[in-house]
């Protein structure tokens, strides 16, 4: 469920570093709220966290009557969390589908687009 959410019209932050994943809604809410001055209670925004075993994530959606709380364990394979900021980072879709396809959210390389002036 998690791989196929559409993420069209919704804002996905990732809260990189650690996060204690035996935390519950109110604390994760309490984190957002706190350590990133951002507001928990946003419609169709996700809020992501990884513990320190990078097989297991949570999300945090509020849906406007309550929040939605999704776990996600993988049996094979690890996530590419980004270990070396404790902040939060807004996601592009592109960037969530890499996520949940275990690569590395931010690419070192990519292909640049070009204009050219004209044909030779």
């Amino acid at each position: 469920m998690l791989n196929d959410l559409k993420t069209d019209g919704m804002t996905v932050y990732i809260a990189c570093g650690y996060t204690d994943l035996r935390y519950g809604v109110d604390s994760l809410a309490g984190i957002i709220q706190s350590e990133t001055e951002m507001n928990p209670f946003t419609e169709n925004t996700l809020f992501l966290f990884c513990g320190r075993r990078l097989d297991r994530i949570k999300g945090l959606l509020w849906e406007g009557d309550g929040f939605l709380l999704l776990y996600k364990r993988l049996e094979d394979g690890k996530f590419r969390w980004p270990r070396d900021r404790s902040d939060v980072e807004k996601m592009t879709p592109q960037q969530f589908r890499w996520l949940m396809e275990g690569l590395c959210t931010i690419q070192k390389q990519t292909v640049k687009k070009v204009h050219p002036k004209r044909i030779e």
